[in-house]
């Protein structure tokens, strides 16, 4: 993410979605050759590749662009808006069917918490699931990024954003109630397989299932 931030802190304001997407495209492709690391290797083998997300705001064009799994929320009116990977639903889900399976036949959510076996399953689901990137959905990785993926939001008429990671599961106007709400969903379903199902939950020793950034604006 700091080679994204570096990218965008050097764009002039009016720079459009194509070109910022052309400039990470660049930055990231030059890592590559910095390194000496085969664009042939990584055109086969999408999963080894650098790879981010990011929600940006363009306030000359007063939109945001949601590049990759991030998400959004206009005024605190409606839902979060999000980009998810298309794979992402059915992956949760098989996860979420063979823990439940397990705590049936008597494992303890403990024993998740400490080795997911239903992520290890998934595993190469998300492995395979790599090949789509910018084929089947938007993701910055140096490679051109599938503009049809990137989910444009209109902010015209918008007096308060909220941008943030896909680490939690729904924005509130503030970050004291998105964190509150985050807490109480993993206080009843810390495996994140019933309320919430994602490809991973909460993991002992950790704060929540996945990394957070949340921000929030007046454009």
């Amino acid at each position: 993410m700091l080679l994204v931030k570096q990218v965008v802190e050097q764009l002039p304001a009016e720079v459009s979605l194509s070109e910022l997407c052309q400039r990470l495209t660049e930055a990231f492709s030059n890592v590559y050759r910095d390194n000496s690391i085969s664009m042939s290797s990584l055109e086969e083998h999408p999963e080894t590749r650098l790879t981010a997300s990011a929600a940006i705001f363009s306030r000359h064009l007063r939109q945001i662009w949601l590049i990759g799994d991030c998400q959004c929320l206009i005024d605190a009116k409606g839902e979060t808006i999000s980009n998810p990977k298309p794979a992402e639903e059915g992956n949760a889900l098989r996860r979420s069917e063979y823990i439940k399976q397990a705590l049936a036949k008597g494992e303890r959510t403990e024993h998740f918490q400490q080795q997911d076996n239903g992520r290890k399953l998934i595993i190469p689901a998300i492995i395979e699931s790599c090949k789509g990137q910018n084929k089947d959905f938007a993701v910055i990785d140096g490679f051109p990024i599938s503009l049809k993926h990137v989910k444009i939001v209109d902010c015209q008429q918008a007096s308060e954003i909220v941008m943030s990671s896909d680490g939690y599961p729904v924005l509130k106007p503030t970050l004291k109630e998105t964190e509150a709400f985050l807490a109480e969903l993993l206080k009843k379903d810390p495996l994140c397989i019933d309320d919430y199902k994602a490809t991973k939950g909460l993991m002992a020793g950790n704060k929540s299932f996945d990394d957070r950034s949340y921000i929030r604006f007046r454009p």
